[in-house]
């Protein structure tokens, strides 16, 4: 679907450029959502690892 189109179908009442729009910010979103997610559960398991480490140095 074109950008005229799409400009053209919302100015008449259609919802699909609405539609269009969701999904184009849905599909930029996930990506970014899935590395943060992976970023943080390596994140937790590092600081775990280390924090397990530093105890066991000092007894």
């Amino acid at each position: 679907m074109c950008t005229v189109s799409a400009e053209q179908s919302v100015k008449n009442g259609n919802t699909q450029g609405k539609g269009l729009n969701t999904g184009i910010i849905y599909l930029l979103a996930i990506p970014y959502l899935l590395i943060t997610g992976m970023g943080i559960l390596w994140y937790v398991k590092f600081r775990k690892k280390n924090t397990d480490q530093v105890f066991n140095i000092s007894e």
